[in-house]
Formats: structure tokens, sequence, C-alpha cells
């Protein structure tokens, strides 16, 4: 194995943000899409906790944590400086995306999956995920991203999240005062760097020839205004 695999899933938020750090980082992997209800032997056997992503690295290391995947991409390159921000450093960012990672991704859950929590519906989870949503709003009426000037990890660390909750009910979402909020998720969902890591690929099959990742940028360029599904 002469590069790192990937197990991953399109749509998977904590999967998404680990193929941004990788293509941002300009690292290459074979990337292994996986299907949630039939997921691969080899993956569950390298990472018995079952949920994308896994990096299996070369030398066997297994790395299970999105986060943890994003900072071993980057701190090989980094290129955009994601772990420089201008207006922050990273002990701040982490601290943020540690809230998102617990009590915004808890409401968010409950907010898009009511039924699995044996709830009616989610909408008081929605009005408790909102109000975190202008902590960033605050933030983001201040500079053009949630650590300064120029994107960086927190942004890349939380904005897929975000995506997930306003997709959950777009046109409300929408109507909600954040401009802000509203700009930056925009903004990502044009770039460049979102069409090339939301790239569709076939599922993953034992024995078939090796897909690797990032895709060239022509592969995955798309038109400005096209949506993403």
């Amino acid at each position: 194995m002469s590069y790192p695999v990937l197990y991953s899933f399109r749509r998977c938020p904590y999967a998404m943000r680990a193929r941004l750090a990788i293509a941002a980082s300009a690292q290459t992997c074979q990337l292994r899409e996986i299907v949630l209800r039939n997921k691969p032997a080899a993956m569950l056997a390298a990472s018995p906790k079952g949920t994308v992503p896994v990096l299996i690295l070369p030398d066997g290391q297994v790395i299970e944590q999105s986060l943890d995947i994003m900072l071993w991409a980057l701190r090989r390159n980094d290129p955009q400086a994601w772990l420089a921000p201008t207006g922050s450093s990273l002990a701040s960012m982490l601290t943020l995306i540690e809230a998102c990672e617990t009590h915004f991704k808890c409401h968010l859950d409950r907010y898009k999956y009511p039924q699995r929590f044996d709830l009616e519906d989610g909408l008081q989870h929605r009005e408790l995920a909102a109000e975190w949503l202008m902590t960033l709003e605050q933030i983001l009426s201040c500079t053009p991203y949630l650590s300064g000037t120029h994107c960086a990890l927190a942004d890349m660390a939380i904005i897929p999240f975000v995506r997930q909750f306003a997709h959950t009910d777009f046109a409300w979402f929408e109507m909600q005062a954040w401009p802000h909020v509203l700009r930056w998720l925009e903004n990502w969902k044009q770039s460049d760097l979102f069409a090339r890591v939301m790239n569709k690929y076939a599922p993953w099959e034992e024995g078939q020839a090796a897909v690797m990742f990032p895709p060239p940028m022509q592969v995955a360029h798309r038109q400005p205004g096209t949506a993403i599904p």
C-alpha cells in the first residue's frame, strides 16, 4: 500500500471535513466510498467503531477521528495556512470546534432525526442549535471567517455540520437573521474546493482498481451557481 486509504461516505459531515483537509493539503490517498448499511469487512477490521472517516496509513497506522485526519494532513502540508489563522490560535479554533461537536451536533441530530430519539419533532432542538449559530453570526459579522481574514481549520471543521443543519429545512434557514452565516456558507458551497471533495463515486468493492483522491481539478469543475446535492 503506497498511498493512505480513506474510507468515506460522501454526505457525512465528518468524512467531508477530512476530505477537505486532504485536498487542501495536496495529499493523495485511495478513496473507498462505502454504503452505511453494508460496511466493508476490511474497514471494520481496521476500525471496529464502524463509522467514517477512517484513514489507514501505508505503515498500518489507523486514524479514526475526522479532526485527527485533518490535523495529520495539514501538519504534513498547509499551503493555505489553515493552522495559522490571522485572528486566532490553534487552541482557540479547537475550542470552537469542540463546541460544535458537542453542543451544536447534539441538537442538530435531534432536529434532523427526531425519530431516533423518540421525539415528536425536532423543533425545540432546532431553536437551541440556532442559538449557537448566532455566536457564529457575531464572529462573522466582524471577520470574513471564524478565525480572521482567511479560511482556516475552524471554518472547514464546522461548516459541513452547518450545511447539514441548513439543508434540513433550507427555506426556514435562509429566512433567519444570520446574513453573515448565510454568506459564509454560500461562498463555501460555491468554491472549487467544495466541488472537488463532493465528487460522486461508486461504492468500493474488494479487488477493484484504486480510486485516487482528490480528483483532478478539471474533473470536479462546475459552473458557478450549480448546486451540489
